[in-house]
C-alpha cells in the first residue's frame, strides 16, 4: 500500500497526502509547496508518506 502511496505521490503530490492524512494542515501544505514548484510538493508528500 505504500508504494501506491509514493507513486501517487510522485504523479499528484497532494493526493499521496490526501490518502495518508486526509484534509489536514499537510494536504494544505503540500497543496501550495505544488502550486509553487512540482519538486517541493513531491519531496513533502514523499516525507510524509515515509514518516508514517
Amino acid at each position: 500500500m505504500d508504494l501506491l502511496r509514493v507513486l501517487l505521490a510522485i504523479l499528484l503530490p497532494p493526493l499521496g497526502v490526501f490518502l495518508q492524512v486526509g484534509f489536514g494542515g499537510q494536504f494544505w501544505l503540500n497543496i501550495l509547496l505544488t502550486l509553487c514548484g512540482y519538486i517541493p510538493g513531491i519531496v513533502h508528500a514523499v516525507w510524509i508518506i515515509a514518516k508514517r
